[in-house]
């Protein structure tokens, strides 16, 4: 799952913190959702990427040292967005079976904002959340004794699309 891209631009770093930032995934939520509504996503969109992205940066907090950064890139078809921590080892990826996908329940789908949470608070759906909300554009790579998990959208957003 490795992202096949030319850059338009450098990265943009979103927000950088340590492990005794406080409210470090509430403010990774809020730096990640302004950026994106600077780049024109909206809605739906950027909801589903915040929720992914909020999975990467609980598992780099919980799993890996910091100091940790959240980035943007640009290419000429999609937007990538990455957290890096300073732990190279990649985790293990769950098997994602064909024939039973995994159902993230939303509000707007049925079964509420109660099932939603209560699916959310069990150990081991992160990955899982992140393959749905993304239809499994995302991934890990290592490089220099970092990790990135990274994550792609369509590069044209919503609001610009003619």
């Amino acid at each position: 799952m490795k992202p096949h891209h030319t850059a338009c631009a450098p990265p943009f770093v979103v927000w950088r913190w340590t492990s005794c930032t406080p409210n470090a995934l509430a403010q990774a939520r809020a730096a990640l959702r302004c950026a994106l509504d600077q780049l024109g996503y909206e809605g739906e969109v950027i909801s589903d990427v915040v929720l992914a992205v909020s999975e990467f940066v609980a598992n780099a907090m919980e799993h890996a040292v910091g100091p940790y950064e959240m980035r943007l890139l640009r290419t000429a078809a999609e937007v990538i967005c990455e957290v890096e921590d300073r732990d190279p080892h990649i985790p293990a990826i769950p098997v994602f079976p064909a024939d039973a996908p995994f159902t993230l329940v939303r509000e707007d789908r049925g079964g509420g904002l109660e099932a939603l949470c209560a699916l959310l608070s069990e150990r081991g759906r992160g990955l899982h959340i992140v393959h749905e909300l993304t239809k499994g554009t995302w991934g890990f790579r290592s490089w220099r004794g970092t990790k990135t998990a990274w994550l792609a959208l369509p590069a044209v957003p919503r609001r610009f699309r003619p």
